[in-house]
């Protein structure tokens, strides 16, 4: 955990994460990666360290840890960017960087937590692009945050709609987002369009 639930449970691969020991939690966060709005990079490190980072954790032999930086960085298109600091970047390639980082470990499963909200729209539609195609080459499954419900509509293969923590309607997102059963949805669903 980033942080420990107040309520609740959490379960992944079919096992409580709650119940894990400090070891087993350490494993599962191996197939469990995040990209945050904020980015959340190592303003000491280049971009090519940032995408280490999670490597080094695993401990990952450093020559290792670094050639599979270099290819991650590649494969999201920012690999002129491998020395450059997050100052020196812009918002859509700082993203980059922090998708980079978060496949560094070769998740099973990548939580997107309103990773383009900060994004102007062409960058946005170039980042969902990548994790779209990622998602179809690399066969990953993503858990994406969003309140942008054309975004999800896009994206999405399936949305849940949350209200106070608690789950207050599923379901394909056409379904969901052109026929809302629930009140709140279709407040949710009318402020937008």
């Amino acid at each position: 955990y980033l942080e420990k639930p107040t309520a609740g449970t959490v379960i992944f691969d079919g096992k409580e994460l709650g119940n894990m020991s400090e070891k087993e939690l350490r494993k599962a966060r191996q197939s469990i990666s995040m990209i945050f709005q904020g980015f959340h990079l190592l303003m000491q490190r280049d971009a090519l360290s940032n995408v280490c980072f999670p490597l080094e954790i695993a401990g990952v032999p450093k020559k290792e840890a670094k050639e599979k930086a270099k290819e991650m960085l590649e494969l999201v298109g920012i690999s002129d960017k491998a020395q450059a600091y997050p100052a020196q970047l812009s918002g859509g390639q700082k993203q980059r960087v922090a998708i980079a980082r978060a496949l560094a470990t070769n998740p099973q499963v990548l939580l997107c937590d309103e990773a383009t909200s900060a994004l102007d729209v062409t960058v946005q539609k170039r980042v969902i692009d990548l994790l779209q195609n990622l998602q179809e080459n690399k066969n990953r499954s993503y858990v994406f945050i969003c309140h942008n419900l054309a975004l999800v509509q896009q994206f999405c293969d399936r949305v849940i709609v949350m209200k106070d923590g608690r789950v207050v309607e599923e379901g394909i997102p056409d379904e969901v987002i052109q026929n809302p059963k629930e009140e709140y949805t279709k407040m949710l669903v009318e402020s937008v369009f």
